[in-house]
């Protein structure tokens, strides 16, 4: 979601800061700024609606010079997206800045206050009321003490950063639900609301903690609570694969991380087939085999890409393991209350790790007792932190807005976790044994099924018009029904929906026609000739077909007006070579439709407000 960025050193600040939020620029936003103290201490501010770009050019037609700043990307919550809405925020003496990620719940008490008070404001926008706050402690000795004074009248969540113009040796930043992270670095110290935005700045790096203030100095820093008192701070080692956040030859990263999966697949795996024991292994779940065998029940909890991998997780685990297993949008089980006993565990999923809704159900469990795991990509993020323990995904960086390697690599990993725990119960040895030479043959099979590129981008070519999609599929597939819809609606703005296909003669039936086509998840399985009397039904209708089906299947492949092939796979692993194609028309549809694939209307990479 919304992005920071702040400077303080012995160079250009601006440099670094338009460095550093390109580097964000993935998160998704719809306006952009910076402020700048200069030599004599006086706040500049740039800000503009729309790409960086837009705010690098007015910065080349009038720069702003220092050595201090801080830097934002944002996202609309409060108030839409225009120059006067876009961050930094000033106080209403000019003497404060701040930019700020999350939501102040209470900011509607706090503007009627402030207004009474005289102060007027120059926004719609939460953060200005924070601005305003801060400029208020007159008697402050230092920024941190005006900072910290203002915290607890705060109600929500918030990243921020705050500069100065009384104190100018200084940046603030504050964390309550809102990552943040300090840089430390040869030219400067930095903070960042992503450790992607310090890549070849910064060696080492401070993750800040909920409740925790930094103050950072051109020669120093220190870490506070609420009190003022200092806290020992942990400083890890900014590792960087710097050809990782590169296009490296493809035209957009969602092209790219849709091809990387081969890849991404085979690095989820290393190390976690264990053959000698027909079963797999992780090394960060932090839960003996004894406490496991005494779970008996699971809650997968996620939003988006992740939830429907959770539903695919959900037919794996019961199929294999035989443990009844319920999925839950993380956004509702937050604050539903819903009967778990002490021998229920809790599943995280998510890409970034710091999903606000996913981190407060995980929150809201351990309150509760229960052992609350993760399977999160990015390490160090908030949920990894906060879980008794976890899976990492090990799919690399994913900078594409629309989610694809980390679907395939939840999936993959949702199965390892299903035979891991099918081992400990009921699942044989030689079941165990086959299971692990399959699950070595996804690389190469998703590598297969990349071939069919030329032939998906025919089909959009062909659909790319059309205004409404349906995607179809039963049992495993249904999840990836889900997920292909998604997509597609994500990235080119068409509207697509998702069903169970034996659901749409109970009424969505009713939208089929000549204009709206159904793309039908056909792969062989239990329930491949149900599925095709669905086709049938839509047929019959006028309705087009395009249809996934397994290489080889004549069959099937008479069925539909269009048809794309994928390996021949066991039922089990279906959902992750069938999501490849599904992926590649959402991007070749998009494309011709002339929509940013990469950087999609409305939406974040990372959604970290409510």
């Amino acid at each position: 979601m919304c992005g920071i960025v702040g400077y303080i050193g012995e160079q250009d600040a601006t440099e670094f800061l338009l460095e550093g939020l390109k580097r964000l620029e993935y998160r998704g936003y719809d306006s952009s700024g910076v402020a700048i103290l200069d030599q004599q201490g006086r706040l500049g501010l740039s800000k503009k609606i729309g790409r960086i770009e837009r705010l690098v050019k007015q910065l080349r037609e009038h720069p702003l010079d220092g050595f201090t700043g801080i830097a934002h990307t944002r996202w609309a919550t409060h108030g839409i997206p225009s120059d006067g809405n876009a961050h930094p925020h000033l106080s209403f003496d000019g003497s404060v800045a701040v930019v700020h990620n999350g939501v102040i719940e209470n900011h509607l008490v706090l503007r009627r206050q402030l207004e009474t008070e005289g102060v007027r404001f120059a926004s719609e926008t939460d953060t200005e009321t924070i601005a305003h706050l801060i400029a208020q402690q007159k008697d402050a000795a230092t920024l941190e003490e005006a900072v910290v004074r203002v915290l607890p009248l705060l109600k929500g969540t918030y990243g921020i950063a705050v500069v100065s113009s009384r104190f100018p040796d200084s940046i603030v930043g504050a964390r309550l639900g809102s990552p943040l992270v300090v840089g430390i670095g040869d030219e400067g110290m930095f903070l960042a609301s992503d450790k992607s935005a310090l890549s070849g700045r910064a060696g080492r790096i401070i993750v800040l903690a909920d409740k925790q203030v930094c103050v950072i100095q051109r020669n120093g820093w220190k870490i506070l609570d609420r009190e003022m008192v200092a806290i020992d701070a942990q400083i890890e080692d900014l590792e960087h694969d710097f050809g990782e956040d590169t296009l490296n030859g493809y035209e957009h990263y969602m092209l790219k991380e849709i091809f990387e999966q081969p890849e991404s697949l085979k690095n989820a795996l290393r190390g976690r087939l264990d053959e000698s024991d027909s079963t797999a292994h992780f090394g960060g779940l932090n839960l003996s085999a004894r406490q496991l065998r005494r779970i008996d029940r699971i809650i997968l909890t996620g939003c988006g890409t992740s939830y429907n991998a959770a539903l695919v997780g959900e037919h794996l685990i019961e199929e294999f393991a035989r443990i009844p297993v319920e999925v839950e949008y993380a956004s509702e089980f937050r604050y539903r209350n819903p009967p778990m006993d002490r021998n229920s565990l809790v599943f995280a999923i998510t890409q970034s790790g710091e999903t606000a809704d996913t981190l407060a159900a995980l929150r809201e469990s351990k309150r509760k007792g229960h052992p609350t795991l993760a399977i999160c990509n990015v390490v160090g993020s908030s949920i990894a932190r906060e879980a008794d323990g976890g899976i990492y995904l090990h799919a690399g960086p994913e900078i594409g807005v629309a989610s694809t390697k980390a679907f395939t690599s939840q999936v993959l990993v949702l199965t390892m976790l299903a035979l891991y725990l099918g081992r400990m119960r009921n699942l044989s040895s030689m079941q165990g044994a086959r299971m692990i030479a399959e699950l070595n043959s996804v690389p190469a099979w998703v590598k297969q099924t990349l071939k069919c590129q030329d032939k998906v981008a025919k089909i959009a070519t062909k659909y790319c018009h059309v205004g409404n999609f349906l995607y179809l599929g039963r049992q495993y597939l249904h999840p990836v029904a889900l997920e292909g819809a998604l997509k597609l609606k994500e990235i080119s703005y068409i509207h697509a929906e998702g069903y169970p296909a034996a659901e749409m003669k109970h009424g969505p039936i009713a939208l089929v026609d000549k204009e709206t086509p159904s793309v039908f998840l056909l792969t062989r399985g239990q329930v491949f000739d149900k599925v095709m009397s669905n086709v049938a039904e839509i047929r019959a209708r006028g309705g087009p077909v395009i249809a996934i089906v397994t290489e080889g299947d004549e069959e099937a492949a008479a069925c539909a007006d269009e048809t794309i092939m994928v390996p021949d796979v066991p039922e089990y692993l279906q959902p992750i070579v069938t999501a490849i194609p599904l992926q590649l028309l959402a991007y070749q549809i998009a494309i011709m439709r002339g929509c940013d694939v990469d950087k999609p209307r409305n939406l974040a990479k990372s959604v970290t407000v409510e």
